[in-house]
């Protein structure tokens, strides 16, 4: 995607004036801006893609963030025992069990 960052960069490469608004912006920096980005940066579906692969690939291979990814847990070490709902979901109460 593009960031702050990578806007600047792509900016300052392109030698179009950060201060600009986009709607004063002249056809041909709209075209220099747009043909760069499609050169330089990956966005969109291709972005969507690489990190499925790369989500699949650490699946595959069965390392630690692959079987996390696969369990649908926490990948970058957040503990567990409480939070965590988002990458969980919704909580599935246990029954208690009869006397």
């Amino acid at each position: 995607g593009i960031g702050r960052p990578s806007a600047d960069k792509i900016l300052a490469e392109t030698g179009v004036n950060p201060d600009t608004r986009v709607k004063d912006l002249t056809d041909d920096e709209v075209k220099t801006l747009a043909t760069y980005i499609a050169e330089h940066q990956m966005v969109e579906g291709d972005l969507r893609r690489e990190i499925a692969l790369n989500i699949k690939r650490l699946q595959e291979i069965g390392c630690y963030r692959g079987i996390r990814h696969r369990k649908g847990l926490p990948v970058r070490g957040q503990k567990t025992k409480t939070n965590a709902r988002t990458r969980k979901g919704p909580r599935k109460t246990v029954a208690n069990k009869k006397k």
